[in-house]
């Protein structure tokens, strides 16, 4: 081999060399609720962000400021608590040393981690509807999903109107999540000329509702509420309610959790239920990704999921756009300026500047939906600024 062709060949290896290094991995972290109650939120949100890798991966890398990167999703399960939630924040921060994370799932999670992920500058994506999860003092806090804030009182005066709903009672967990939607969720009701009659706040492990279920009964209600509780406890609520012989409506105005309740509760007891949907399978966006959800889980995806592949997909733009994925400021600055972005869901933008101060909550349109032989009907098309109709 002659002098020309050995500096040939060590100029090729060199080059597969530069190559094969110039791809760099990029960590997502997912601090979600994998197992017990909230475990199809938290799962549906972890898989919303592998899907959104898996896209870019596929493409050869996610490339910012001229390199490219393989992006890794690092998830780790909160199990619902504030307190596991500060360990894991904790290890995804120092250890992992993840600038960018999906979730908390739930809001207790989410206050309890905050401290942590904002002096760290990481930017999160919280599931938690508690109204504190946003604000000016918390610039790095994203929610990619309306709350029962938002949804309550267009889907509730619609309910109101349509279905005669009056007197209703609601069970709901005993910590920030549950307090928080109880209390939008009675405003609303009063708003549109009804009236929850009755609460009862519970602990989340809880599986037995028959003493609460007859407290609640015995006020005559002609409604149950499940919104605020987890899809797996929102199944029970309605089984054990159709045992004692509630034979009046059952609504979830917030939260979807339709395959899960179905799951649990069975065809019989969901049939005619109305409920909080978010997703549009007619859409041919949305359709897609429903398709490439199942073709990978081989399950329905949870609704919350395609928000967080948005989220995701925005969080990566937000790089490109940067120019970098080390310094969270500046793709912090970037996500914020993407003020129409078309996703799965349609087209999105970032609100929430007159109830939280800072415009850190996408606009996502909703519906109303009625559950026939386990399947939802879609019955209302909703926008918070337009209302249900």
């Amino acid at each position: 081999m002659n002098r020309f062709t050995l500096g040939a060949l060590a100029a090729v290896l060199s080059g597969v060399t530069l190559h094969a290094s110039a791809q760099e991995t990029l960590k997502l972290g997912a601090l979600v609720t994998l197992s017990g109650p909230g475990a199809a939120w938290g799962q549906a949100m972890k898989n919303a962000a592998e899907l959104a890798a898996d896209k870019v991966n596929a493409a050869g890398g996610l490339e910012v400021g001229g390199k490219k990167y393989k992006v890794e999703i690092v998830a780790y399960d909160d199990k619902y608590q504030a307190g596991e939630a500060v360990t894991v924040a904790n290890r995804l921060v120092f250890e992992d040393k993840v600038k960018y994370m999906i979730g908390p799932t739930g809001s207790a999670p989410t206050l309890a981690v905050q401290p942590i992920t904002e002096k760290n500058e990481v930017i999160t994506s919280t599931l938690g509807f508690t109204n504190k999860a946003l604000g000016t003092d918390k610039p790095f806090s994203f929610r990619p999903v309306i709350t029962t804030l938002e949804f309550s009182e267009p889907q509730i005066a619609w309910l109101v109107k349509q279905h005669g709903v009056k007197k209703v009672g609601g069970l709901f967990p005993n910590d920030e999540s549950g307090q928080v939607i109880a209390r939008d969720l009675e405003a609303a009701y009063r708003k549109a000329g009804g009236d929850m009659v009755a609460k009862e706040f519970f602990e989340r492990e809880r599986v037995d509702f028959v003493p609460l279920l007859t407290r609640v009964l015995a006020r005559g209600i002609d409604t149950i509420e499940l919104d605020g509780n987890a899809p797996g406890t929102a199944g029970l609520i309605a089984k054990q309610a159709r045992e004692l012989g509630f034979k009046g409506k059952i609504v979830r105005t917030g939260g979807p959790a339709t395959a899960e309740i179905l799951n649990v509760a069975g065809k019989e007891v969901v049939e005619g239920m109305m409920v909080h949907a978010v997703l549009d399978p007619a859409a041919p966006a949305t359709r897609g990704y429903i398709e490439g959800y199942v073709a990978k889980y081989k399950t329905a995806p949870n609704g919350f999921s395609p928000s967080y592949y948005d989220f995701t997909n925005m969080l990566f733009e937000a790089m490109r756009r940067a120019g970098t994925v080390t310094d969270s400021g500046k793709v912090r600055q970037e996500l914020e300026k993407l003020g129409s972005y078309n996703g799965v869901l349609g087209t999105l933008k970032w609100t929430g500047k007159a109830n939280y101060g800072v415009d850190h909550q996408l606009a996502v349109p909703f519906y109303i939906a009625e559950i026939k032989n386990g399947v939802e009907v879609v019955r209302a098309r909703c926008t918070v600024a337009d209302g249900c109709n």
